[in-house]
Order: structure tokens, then sequence, then C-alpha cells
């Protein structure tokens, strides 16, 4: 539960509050998920708070529940072709940029990443999936969808446990990259697959 949303003080000023957030910069498979939420001035829900602070079950509830209170969203999966072209850092950003040049918002939150290009006035909050009910209900936005990406994923190529690491580089799953190999849905601009794809041309 976040205790007192940002959007309680900001509602006073700015009476549309776009909140973004992403899912997925980390792993080392799988698409990266940028997401943007607006909800109507005074919005409350105890229940929202940072995706990875609640159970899948919670957040698979939630997720219908934003979609159905929420004046505007947005979705946005990212390649990992695009992620590789630009890196995560800027693939991210430009995602978060597409969503508020969509949207007409008073005031924009993001989870700790600036924008570039805002008519908006803008803040990157650092945690700001712990401080405001928008960034929150974008992370889950963000998040359930990932998931259920990665779960496709995991059954077109079981056998390399996407399911249980949705991406991430465990031990197991670098074991699992090395013994089957390099696939589309892989980072090639990532530590542990570029290693694997330089090793591939001697």
């Amino acid at each position: 539960m976040i205790e007192k949303p940002l959007e309680i003080d900001l509602w006073k000023n700015y009476p549309t509050i776009l909140g973004m957030d992403e899912a997925g910069r980390g792993p080392i498979a799988g698409p990266l998920v940028v997401a943007g939420v607006v909800f109507p001035k005074g919005y409350e829900n105890a229940r929202i708070d940072d995706s990875k602070k609640i159970s899948e079950k919670k957040r698979e509830a939630l997720y219908g529940q934003i979609l159905n209170d929420a004046l505007f969203y947005k979705i946005l999966v990212v390649s990992e072709q695009t992620i590789d072209e630009l890196n995560i850092y800027r693939a991210t950003q430009r995602a978060m940029e597409q969503i508020a040049q969509e949207v007409e918002t008073t005031y924009i939150l993001t989870d700790a990443m600036p924008l570039k290009q805002s008519e908006a006035p803008f803040e990157a909050i650092v945690k700001g999936d712990q401080k405001s009910i928008s960034i929150a209900a974008a992370s889950i936005l963000a998040k359930v969808t990932r998931d259920h990406w990665m779960y496709r994923l995991d059954t077109m190529y079981p056998m390399y446990g996407l399911k249980a690491h949705k991406g991430y580089p465990t031990k197991r799953h670098i074991e699992n990259l090395e013994r089957f190999g390099v696939q589309p849905f892989y980072r090639k601009s990532y530590g542990p697959v570029k290693k694997l794809e330089e090793i591939k041309l001697f």
C-alpha cells in the first residue's frame, strides 16, 4: 500500500497525471514492456502497489481493474532487436516518450527515467512505483504483460526454463543457453548472449 501517493498533492494543480514504468530491463531474453496510466482525479485504490511487492495472483486481479478504472492506459512491447539497436536505457526512454505523446496530460511521473521530449512538465522519481499510484499501476500492467509474453515463449521453447526465471540470467538459465544456443528472443548485446555469439564467429 502506498501511504500517501504523490498524486494527492499534484492533483491540486494538475488534473491529469500520467504515470509510467517498465518491466524487463535486466533480463537477457524477451522484450521490454513499458506502460503508462492516467487515473481520474482523486482516484484511490489501497491494493495498488509496486508490482514487485505483490503476488502474481494479486497482480493479475489488479491488471483488469486498472484497465477498467483508468482514463487512459498504454502498453508498449519493445522488441529485443530494438533494445540491441538503441541500448536498454534509450529503448525505455523512447517508449515512454511515445506514450507521453499519445495522451493529453498536464503532468508526467516516471520511475527514475528522465524524458528528452515532453510537452508536459515531468518528474523522474526514484522508486516511483513505491510513491505514485499511477506509476505503481503502470508497473503492474508492464509486469503482467511481460510475464504472459514469457509464458508463451516458454511453451515454444520449454528447454530454456523461461517460465521460472522470466529471462533473467540465473545460473540454470545460462547453462540452458550454453546447451541449446541463442534464439531470436535473446538480446544479443547483453553479456552472456554476446559472449556466445562471439564464440560462434571463430
